[in-house]
């Protein structure tokens, strides 16, 4: 059974000016979405699963769904506020999702297949997909996840700092934790954040960072709803709290029921954080265009 791919889209705004999960960087329209599930489906992905908020349906289907008919198979799911444990109520104040942990988990009836996880505004390179795929493909143990980890300074804007999750990584290649680290600026020499003392953090670049590219197994749904559950019960009625995908493995990576395997990739990651990035992503595309890495037009 081939692999899905499950894109995380519910942050997508309601209209197309704006949003920059919508952003055209492509000659021919194509946002970086769409390269991401190009790269999908030649790497050998069967499956694309869309996670999205119900005002933006009619959206995804023109943009993306009818696009892809014939070409892979796709489907999608919303992440509605009010698909929460038995015996839990929404806060009226609620507006936002209840984060990246809560996207997957209310896939579980679309997905019973190893599946790899991406943001729809990130660009990952297909290189890093098919070191995804090889691992879904090949690793048969159902508690054995995985990062596709990348260098920090392969990740950094030039326009302004970043947030970034460091990883913490054993001798065995295995993820520890991720600290979360913000407001991470480029230097010459490789970058600096703020400390929590005051202080500064100093990096070479060489760190090894998350960028939100996971491979999981459908094990992962019962790990995942546990720790929802105990996220309700502590601040449920918090109406901006979200629970986050290192958060929720991290328990279980502590007391040895997953292992998660960091697997480096040597592609750089592009991303629109600022507007101003938008030009350097408009033109690595158009370079990869002019080297044969993709057509004009993917569709």
């Amino acid at each position: 059974m081939k692999p899905t791919l499950l894109v995380l889209a519910a942050g997508m705004g309601s209209r197309y000016g704006g949003d920059k999960q919508l952003d055209i960087v492509g000659p021919s329209g194509e946002t970086i979405i769409d390269y991401s599930i190009y790269d999908a489906i030649k790497t050998g992905f069967g499956k694309i699963v869309f996670v999205i908020r119900r005002d933006i349906e009619e959206q995804v289907n023109e943009r993306f769904i009818k696009k892809l008919k014939g070409k892979i198979e796709v489907d999608y799911v919303f992440q509605d506020l009010e698909a929460v444990p038995e015996g839990f109520k929404v806060s009226p104040e609620r507006k936002k999702p209840w984060g990246t942990s809560h996207a997957i988990l209310v896939t579980e009836s679309k997905i019973k297949e190893p599946f790899g996880v991406i943001n729809s505004d990130d660009f990952y390179g297909r290189g890093s997909l098919k070191i995804l795929y090889d691992f879904l493909t090949t690793d048969k143990d159902p508690n054995s996840y995985c990062i596709v980890g990348y260098k920090l300074g392969n990740t950094l804007s030039d326009h302004g700092h970043v947030n970034r999750g460091i990883c913490r990584v054993d001798s065995n290649n295995l993820l520890v934790n991720i600290v979360e680290t913000k407001q991470i600026e480029k230097t010459s020499s490789g970058a600096v954040a703020p400390g929590k003392d005051g202080s500064k953090l100093f990096f070479t670049g060489d760190e090894i960072v998350s960028m939100n590219l996971w491979g999981f197994k459908p094990s992962c749904y019962r790990f995942l709803r546990e720790e929802f559950t105990n996220f309700m019960k502590e601040h449920g009625a918090d109406p901006k709290a979200e629970l986050d995908i290192p958060t929720s493995v991290d328990k279980y990576v502590k007391s040895g029921q997953i292992t998660i395997k960091v697997l480096m990739t040597n592609d750089r990651w592009f991303g629109v954080t600022y507007r101003e990035d938008k030009p350097f992503v408009v033109e690595n595309i158009n370079k990869m265009i002019k080297e044969g890495l993709y057509p004009a037009s993917l569709y």
